[in-house]
């Protein structure tokens, strides 16, 4: 069977992940979303929901050539409103044919009737203005008046990136509006970038987000900057980093504890460092990414550590999930010797990682934050600016807090469902089809149904994320029960074992 070709505008029904077939439209995405590397999709807005996505190309079909089958397979209320919300649309686009043809009809009748008249009087009209020395004007165009009451009636300006962050969108796809606003519509001050190459929003809050805009080339790469970039750590979330650095033209110098893992990227193009000194003395930027306070502060402290490769200039970015305490004790040491400090804690998985589509907390040096905006660009969706060193720490461990404890119940949940005789499935696909559907949702109930907890987030590390959290709350004098309660849970879960698990093996902390 040949392939369907699918253009912008097309109506599909298009397949997310474990939710059934649903009619959208292919659409053009916001200016500052990145399309999925390696993958050819199209951007979808989906009939009846606020939902919108990339959909790789083989889980779309033909609207109209598939709509009896789908009907058919499909029989709830919602996907019922949605397809009307279709139709609807369809009927509305028929109307405005209509409409624009029988405008059309009608013009070309008056241009018929009265063209012998108009040649008369505008040739008797040149005749007057030539003698009297006037210039002629040309009078528009009745087509171009055709056009615009017909067809382009209807037509509104797309706003550019940079007005999208400047005002909030009017008269443009409230869908889009919808999207737009979960990320920039705040109380903001809004200006362009030294680079050019960012778009940048500072809240009134002090934090700044800067996202993909203008930067990016022809073929949607990132241009990499010229400064020679240093990474250690090649962890799970360290490598898929990595890559993309490497993937987007960036020219960088790897590091790890054990030495074998940078073998793959030696291969791809990268350098080999055989100390941090080494790297943060060879390099411009170095980024590290490593598992706790303690190998954080070992890696700069510590015997051919990155204290000893700094020196004035030097700029070191720890993308660490730490305390604020931790990061500020290196902060200091770093800036004593002349160094630049960044920190930079993400918040995503293994696949986020890969797929350089994470989410990057930033506080401390302003500068040292713009020169890495390529960077960001090339392992992130989006990053944020969040003030002075500790901000970006505290706000990283709020998030992973809320993300521990939202799994603790969501395995909660599960075993409840399976001792009670409720099927596990059944209330995933009722999870799904409410207000917490979310990936995240699925795929770690997706884990605990097939027994799959092969780490995409190290249980251990959600453990420590909440130990810390906790900790935080305690310095504040701010209570945290629901997190100190799937700490808990995690920590018995260690202690069956599971700690190089993915974090949805807390399950098991429930059934044993």
């Amino acid at each position: 069977m040949a392939a369907v070709s699918l253009r912008l505008g097309d109506l599909v029904w298009g397949k997310l992940g474990r939710y059934p077939p649903w009619p959208g439209k292919i659409v053009n995405p916001p200016k500052d979303l990145k399309k999925p590397r390696g993958k050819k999709c199209f951007f979808v807005k989906f009939f009846g929901t606020e939902d919108h996505a990339w959909i790789k190309v083989e889980q779309l079909k033909p609207y109209h050539a598939h709509k009896e089958e789908m009907v058919k397979i499909n029989k709830g209320k919602r996907f019922q409103q949605a397809v009307d919300a279709v139709e609807e649309f369809l009927r509305r686009a028929k109307g405005k044919d209509q409409a624009s043809s029988h405008a059309s009809a009608d013009d070309k009748n008056r241009r018929n009737s009265s063209s012998e008249e108009r040649s008369r009087a505008g040739a008797g009209d040149e005749k007057r203005k030539l003698a009297e020395g006037k210039d002629l004007t040309v009078p528009e165009s009745s087509t171009v008046k055709g056009i615009m009451a017909g067809p382009m009636a209807a037509f509104k300006w797309q706003p550019t990136a940079s007005e999208v962050m400047s005002e909030p969108v009017r008269d443009a796809d409230p869908h889009f509006h919808h999207f737009l606003l979960s990320q920039t519509e705040k109380p903001a001050v809004c200006y362009q970038a030294i680079t050019k190459k960012l778009k940048i929003c500072e809240e009134e809050t002090g934090s700044t987000s800067i996202q993909a805009a203008d930067s990016t080339a022809v073929n949607g790469s990132v241009t990499p900057t010229d400064k020679k970039i240093g990474f250690l750590g090649l962890g799970l979330m360290g490598s898929g980093i990595v890559s993309n650095l490497l993937k987007m033209g960036h020219t960088v110098t790897v590091w790890n504890r054990t030495a074998e893992k940078c073998d793959l990227f030696i291969q791809e193009g990268a350098r080999l460092g055989r100390t941090p000194a080494e790297v943060v003395s060879t390099c411009d930027i170095t980024f590290a990414c490593v598992s706790d306070p303690k190998a954080a502060k070992d890696l700069v402290l510590g015997p051919s550590g990155v204290l000893q490769g700094i020196r004035p200039g030097k700029c070191y970015v720890d993308m660490s999930t730490v305390d604020a305490d931790t990061v500020t004790e290196l902060a200091q040491v770093i800036v004593s010797r002349g160094g630049r400090f960044l920190e930079a804690p993400v918040s995503g998985n293994q696949q986020l990682s890969n797929d350089g589509m994470l989410v990057i907390l930033a506080a401390g040096d302003r500068g040292l934050y713009e020169d890495c905006s390529s960077c960001f660009q090339a392992m992130g969706k989006t990053s944020f600016f969040l003030g002075e060193v500790g901000n970006a720490a505290k706000m990283m461990l709020i998030v992973n807090m809320v993300q521990g404890s939202f799994m603790a119940t969501i395995a909660e949940g599960l075993t409840l469902a399976q001792v009670t005789g409720q099927s596990q499935q059944t209330l995933l696909d009722i999870l799904n089809q409410g207000q917490l559907a979310s990936i995240f949702l699925d795929q770690k109930c997706q884990n605990i149904l097939q027994g799959n907890f092969k780490p995409d987030f190290y249980l251990k590390y959600i453990q420590k994320d909440l130990r810390l959290a906790i900790a935080l709350g305690d310095a504040v004098n701010h209570p945290t029960p629901m997190a100190a309660a799937a700490n808990e849970v995690y920590k018995r879960a260690k202690a069956l074992d599971q700690s190089d698990n993915d974090m949805s093996a807390v399950y098991r902390a429930y059934i044993h």
